[in-house]
């Protein structure tokens, strides 16, 4: 076990140098910030002393060199638009990021799973067509478009709820959220939903083929000879078995749902990371940037990490297959 969770360790670490060479050298490659900087009359001097303060005149691989020295430090540089260290400023919108993924992702497992089993339960029924149908539909529909007939719909036209920005913060052991409170809650509802209609039919699709699976199994099969209600076979036998893969899917897509907020920030003016990183790329604040993708990089491979070692937990055959790989 020791020798697995080293390796995986290993494994990460690799990953995320990797892509630090990517982002880094990506990031820092396209545009010139310093005619972003500086002022349209500066002449050639100006020019010069804005490169030498941002270090642009340095070579792009001490550049790097000084980057990684800094973010093995926990310093990702400063903004250059802001003036302060750019993980600060990460940080600082990083709470209304997980505040909207958490509750798409709520969303998705309470409305996809429960439509999901429905449709696996009765495939043939009119309604279990229909939300495939929209399954469908939410995957193919382009986000921004549906944020901005989600914005027309219920917030010009019906006017039930703002749309945009972020609402009221509450408090609440401690820690402030805008989930605590009514007008922060009308607030998250439209880029909630609008973030969480792909994964949403991710879930149904997910419970439905599960569903449809189990129900021909053997153990079913035993239980309903048993003489064991329909109710009870499907909560407690079938529910049992296909939950362990759905949410196993739903939580790697957490990832994702904070990594994909961007359109969705953008569209509702959320005051979250994705949203200052369209700033950022706007404004060529390149050290925002780097950041932004470096802790997006962290996150995945941090959850990637933990599902691995989980499994190899709960499963002993993975830890075997890695061995003979």
């Amino acid at each position: 076990m020791t020798v697995f969770i080293i390796r995986r360790l290993l494994q990460a670490l690799l990953v995320v140098f990797m892509m630090s060479v990517i982002v880094f050298f990506g990031v820092n490659i396209v545009g010139d910030p310093v005619y972003m900087l500086v002022s349209p009359d500066a002449d050639q001097a100006d020019i010069e002393a804005a490169i030498s303060r941002l270090g642009l005149d340095r070579p792009i691989l001490e550049q790097y060199w000084l980057f990684l020295k800094g973010a093995a430090q926990g310093d990702l540089g400063n903004s250059f638009i802001f003036g302060e260290p750019a993980l600060k400023l990460i940080l600082h919108h990083m709470p209304a990021t997980m505040e909207l993924a958490f509750s798409a992702l709520i969303l998705a497992i309470v409305v996809g799973i429960p439509l999901g089993l429905y449709a696996g339960l009765y495939p043939d029924s009119r309604l279990s067509k229909g939300i495939m149908a929209a399954s469908i539909f939410g995957f193919s529909l382009p986000t921004f478009w549906v944020g901005l007939m989600l914005i027309m719909l219920f917030a010009v036209e019906l006017r039930w709820v703002p749309a945009t920005g972020r609402g009221d913060l509450g408090s609440f052991l401690g820690i402030q959220s805008s989930l605590f409170t009514l007008d922060g809650l009308s607030h998250i509802f439209l880029p909630a939903l609008n973030l969480a209609l792909l994964k949403i039919s991710l879930a149904i699709r997910l419970t439905r083929a599960g569903v449809r699976e189990a129900m021909g199994l053997d153990y079913v099969k035993y239980a309903r000879a048993k003489g064991l209600s329909t109710r009870r076979i499907i909560l407690v036998h079938v529910m049992k078995n296909i939950m362990i893969p759905v949410v196993t899917v739903m939580g790697l897509e957490f990832g994702s749902l904070i990594g994909f907020s961007v359109v969705t920030e953008t569209i509702f003016a959320w005051p979250g990371m994705g949203k200052l990183l369209i700033d950022a790329i706007l404004q060529l604040d390149r050290p925002v940037v780097v950041a932004y993708l470096m802790i997006i990089v962290l996150f995945f491979v941090l959850i990637n990490l933990i599902v691995d070692i989980l499994y190899s937990i709960l499963d002993p055959r993975v830890r075997l297959q890695d061995q003979g790989a």
